[in-house]
């Protein structure tokens, strides 16, 4: 087997750790009724309050569609509300039910337990320094794709060809 080199190492560990947290969280949220991504939704629409529907879809980096069922299942349970916005007929605010704060409550607990498992063994400077160095990479990202915005996609490397190779 050949070794690739450490900086697409990097890239394969990140992605693997994105994914088998994804698992775990899902896994976890099961337990409440819920999936991970109605736990995502939840929580950003309690840290933006009367958030746009499109703009939540943007912050998730979710296709509206995918969304809507999300959001779905959250109103049927009575976990939000939808209003319209009065400066957009088109679009819809969203807003907290009561009957979440509860679960957020419960999933607050569950976040703290999961992190404690998730990160055993590593002390709070290294897990300080791994912050500060995934922000780096985060906006090292940011800037990559700003600066590729404008260029026509087929211009645009296919990352998961480049890092198979």
């Amino acid at each position: 087997m050949t070794k690739l080199p450490i900086e697409r190492e990097f890239a394969f560990q990140i992605m693997d750790v994105a994914r088998l947290l994804k698992t775990y969280a899902d896994q976890r949220a099961r337990q409440f009724g819920i999936s991970k991504a109605q736990w995502m939704v939840l929580v950003r629409i309690d840290r933006h309050e009367g958030v746009k529907q499109s703009e939540l879809a943007e912050m998730l980096d979710l296709q509206p569609i995918s969304l809507t069922r999300v959001l779905d299942r959250l109103a049927e349970n009575g976990l939000i509300e939808r209003r319209p916005d009065p400066n957009d007929r088109r679009a819809n605010l969203l807003y907290l039910m009561p009957a979440a704060r509860p679960l957020l409550d419960q999933l607050s607990v569950l976040a703290t337990d999961m992190m404690k498992t998730v990160l055993e063994g590593l002390d709070a400077r290294t897990i300080e320094r791994t912050l500060r160095d995934l922000g780096l990479v985060k906006d090292n990202l940011r800037t990559a794709i700003g600066r590729n915005a404008g260029q026509p996609p087929s211009n645009e490397p296919d990352l998961q060809k480049d890092l198979a190779s």
